[in-house]
């Protein structure tokens, strides 16, 4: 397994669905139905390197685009799981070949669990923060935060100096 940390200077994005942007550290809608690399009830934060890569992750397969809100983020995390080359044998346990599994149809079709799933067991009971992983829609790097399982020194902070993201869902009522 490769590790590597995040020291703050790299950002990194999300779009939200605007309902939600009023809690971009939550990571509860990913934890109420599961994620590539999060089982329900795992809160989990799925960012993207670059701003066409989040909002590749968002659109899908969706033939047109959804409203979104695009959130940036400042990430310091003290060790992450670093996929973004790839398997290697050399490098990774063979259930590394797995990542990109088809877990919706696995978890939700099949009722079977993903293993996909059991990496990210594993991330998180040897400690690690997240996993950086290649998008499959896009050219980018994704990043997958535990957010259960962040302590000092890591932070996760949304860049919104003039504090323009909504405090609630009022607006939604």
């Amino acid at each position: 397994m490769i590790l590597t940390s995040l020291d703050g200077s790299t950002l990194f994005y999300r779009a939200h669905t605007p309902k939600w942007a009023s809690q971009p550290l939550s990571g509860a809608g990913a934890a109420k139905v599961g994620g590539r690399l999060n089982r329900p009830g795992v809160h989990a934060l799925y960012l993207a390197d670059s701003q066409p890569t989040a909002i590749a992750e968002y659109q899908q397969l969706a033939p047109l685009m959804p409203p979104c809100t695009l959130i940036t983020y400042q990430v310091k995390l003290r060790s992450v799981v670093d996929f973004r080359n790839g398997y290697t044998p050399n490098a990774w346990s063979p259930l590394w070949q797995e990542l990109f599994c088809n877990w919706r149809g696995m978890a939700f079709l099949d009722k079977i669990e993903p293993p996909s799933w059991v990496l990210a067991d594993e991330t998180i009971a040897a400690g690690h923060t997240g996993i950086l992983f290649p998008s499959t829609v896009h050219s980018g790097v994704n990043l997958v935060i535990y957010l259960d399982t962040l302590g000092a020194p890591d932070d996760v902070a949304v860049h919104d100096p003039d504090e323009q993201l909504p405090l609630d869902q009022r607006s939604w009522n």
